[in-house]
C-alpha cells in the first residue's frame, strides 16, 4: 500500500517528463515521474514512479480544484488500493499491447 505522504508537491517538466517531487511525514523527500492519472469507478487516480532506483510505483487517489491545485490522497482501503492497482497494471498492459502493434 502507498505510505502517507504530506501534501506538499511540485511539478516540474524535464524534456516531456513531468516530476513531482513529494515530502513524506518524516521530512524526506522524493523526486517522482509522473506516470499518468487514470480513472477509476470516477474517482482520479495518479500513477507515480519514485526516482529510487527500484522498479516501484506509487498509486495515490487525485483531487485537483479549479485553479489547477492538486492533493494526493492515501487509499487506506487495501480491498479498494487492490482494485486500482489491478486498473493500473490493466491500463499498463493495454498500453504494452499497443506499442508493440
Amino acid at each position: 500500500m502507498a505510505e502517507n505522504k504530506n501534501k506538499k508537491a511540485e511539478i516540474e517538466e524535464e524534456e516531456d517528463v513531468e516530476i513531482i517531487s513529494l515530502e513524506f511525514d518524516d521530512g524526506s523527500k522524493m523526486d517522482c515521474e509522473i506516470m499518468g492519472i487514470f480513472d477509476h469507478d470516477g474517482q482520479e487516480y495518479i500513477a507515480l514512479l519514485p526516482d529510487d532506483g527500484t522498479d516501484d510505483v506509487y498509486i495515490y487517489g487525485y483531487e485537483e480544484d479549479k485553479d489547477g491545485n492538486f492533493d494526493l490522497l492515501d487509499i487506506a482501503d487495501d480491498k479498494l488500493f487492490k482494485s486500482v492497482a489491478d486498473e493500473f497494471e490493466a491500463i499498463m498492459a493495454s498500453d504494452d499491447d499497443n506499442t508493440e502493434e
